[in-house]
C-alpha cells in the first residue's frame, strides 16, 4: 500500500517538505524501509549487503542509538537520491527481508511485526504531509478523487460511561506498542461521553460566536497561539465555506466531523460547549464494545477526506485531556529500538481511534495515538465529555 499511495505522486510531489514537522513522501518511502534494513536485516542476516551505506545517515528518523543523522528540518532539501532510487531501494530491502524470513528467530520476528506497523503509522503521514504540501501551491491540485462512503448516525446521544476501578491497556496477547502496555486499573467518576464527534456545522457556530476571539475560552498557552499565529478557523478552511482537502477544494460536509484542529482548540471548543474533552481512560472504556475495524478508514489508495460519523473509529483521531505519560510499570523495549515511543513522553497529548487516513486494522481501544498540542495538520478531531 506504501508504493500503491505514492503511486500519484511526481518526483517534485515526493521531495518537498511543507514544514519541519512534515516529511516528504520520498523520505517517509526511504524510512520505513531504512527500519527493516537496520533493526532486522543488519542485526541479524550475515553476510547482509546494504544497499547504499550513506542511506543509514540519511533516513534514520530520531534513534541516537544509531549514530548521526541528516537533520530534520532539512529533507526537503534532498533532491537526490531520485525517487525511482528510492524505489529500488525498498525493492532491495523487501527481497532480502523476504528471504530471510524462514531463518529468523522470535526476537526478530517480533521487530518485523513492530516494523510493519511502523509503516502503517508512515502511510497515514505520508497522506496528511502530502495534503500539507498541496496545500501550499496556489494551483490548489487534488491528489486524488474523495472515496465514497456510507453516511453515519446523526443524532447526538450521551452515553453513560462505567464508573469505578476498571482495567484499561493492551492485553498480554497480540501486537500493541509498548506505550499501551501493562494494563492496568484506574478509577472513573460518573460521567458521560457524547456517541458522536464534533462536526463542521458546530464549529461554525462556534466561530460564529466569536470563540478564537474569546480568551476565557482558552488555555494561557493556547490563547498566546491563537494570537501569535493569528488563528481564526481549522487548517485548511476557506471563508466561502470550503476546505481544502486531498481532492483538492470541496465543499465543506456540514455533518462530517471537524477535522485539522489542535488540542488548544478542541479544548476551547469543549469550555464553549459547556463540556470538557473526555480522559483516555473514559474514551478507551466507552470504546471497548465498538468495532475497530468500523468507520472509515484507509482501505486503498485514494484521496482520504472525512466523512459523517458513528461510532468511535474511524473520520476523524479525537483529542483527549489526557497527556502520553507512562502507564504504571511501563518499560521501554531495550536497546535503540526502545527510543520509538518512551522519550516522547513530555509535552503531547493523547488522541484515540482512527481516521481516514488510517490503514484498516491498525488501530484498537487501546492504541495511543499522540501530538503537541499545538499540532493539527493531521486528521484530528475531538468529542465531548460531562461530568455526571
Amino acid at each position: 500500500m506504501t508504493l500503491e499511495l505514492a503511486a500519484p505522486l511526481s518526483d517534485a510531489d515526493a521531495t518537498i517538505q511543507p514544514f519541519p514537522d512534515a516529511s516528504p513522501a520520498k523520505w517517509h518511502l526511504a524510512h520505513t524501509s531504512w527500519f527493516f534494513e537496520t533493526f532486522v536485516l543488519r542485526a541479524n542476516v550475515p553476510g547482509y549487503a546494504p544497499f547504499d551505506e550513506r542511506f543509514g545517515y540519511l533516513f534514520n528518523s530520531y534513534y541516537e542509538g544509531e549514530g548521526e543523522r541528516h537533520a530534520r528540518p532539512k529533507r526537503g532539501m534532498l533532491s537526490r537520491p531520485s525517487l525511482d532510487e528510492v524505489r529500488s531501494y525498498r525493492a532491495h530491502v523487501d527481497e532480502a527481508l523476504m528471504q530471510a524470513l524462514p531463518s529468523l528467530g522470535a526476537a526478530a520476528l517480533d521487530l518485523v511485526e513492530l516494523g510493519i506497523n511502523h509503516e502503517q503509522q508512515h502511510q497515514e503521514l505520508l497522506l496528511t504531509d502530502i495534503l500539507a504540501t498541496f496545500a501550499e501551491n496556489p494551483l490548489e491540485p487534488a491528489y486524488g478523487a474523495a472515496t465514497a462512503t456510507d453516511a453515519g448516525a446523526t443524532t447526538l446521544e450521551w452515553i453513560e460511561g462505567r464508573t469505578g476501578i476498571i482495567e484499561i491497556g493492551a492485553g498480554a496477547d497480540g501486537f500493541a506498542f509498548d506505550s499501551e502496555r501493562p494494563r492496568h486499573r484506574v478509577f472513573l467518576n460518573p460521567h458521560s461521553i457524547a456517541s458522536l464527534p464534533v462536526t463542521n456545522a458546530e464549529w461554525q457556530e462556534f466561530i460564529a460566536d466569536g470563540g478564537y476571539r474569546k480568551p476565557t475560552l482558552w488555555l494561557a498557552d493556547g490563547w498566546d497561539w491563537v494570537r501569535r499565529e493569528r488563528i481564526s478557523a481549522p487548517l485548511y478552511w476557506n471563508e466561502d465555506g470550503t476546505h481544502f482537502t486531498l481532492a483538492g477544494r470541496v465543499e465543506r460536509d456540514a455533518a462530517a466531523p471537524v477535522a485539522h484542529v489542535s488540542f488548544y482548540e478542541a479544548d476551547a471548543f469543549a469550555r464553549w460547549a459547556g463540556a470538557r474533552l473526555p480522559r483516555e481512560d473514559e474514551w478507551e472504556s466507552a470504546a471497548r464494545d465498538d468495532d475497530p475495524l468500523s468507520g472509515q478508514q484507509l482501505d486503498t489508495g485514494g484521496a482520504a477526506v472525512p466523512r459523517p460519523k458513528s461510532g468511535f473509529f474511524g473520520s476523524v483521531w479525537e483529542w483527549t485531556q489526557s497527556a502520553f505519560s507512562p502507564y504504571p510499570g511501563f518499560a521501554p523495549a531495550e536497546g535503540t529500538v526502545g527510543e520509538y515511543n518512551g522519550k516522547f513522553m513530555c509535552g503531547q497529548f493523547v488522541l484515540k481511534g482512527a481516521s481516514c487516513a488510517t490503514p484498516r486494522g491498525h488501530s484498537r481501544a487501546s492504541y495511543r495515538n499522540f501530538f503537541p498540542p499545538h499540532a493539527r495538520w493531521q486528521f484530528t478531531g475531538l468529542r465531548l465529555a460531562r461530568d455526571s
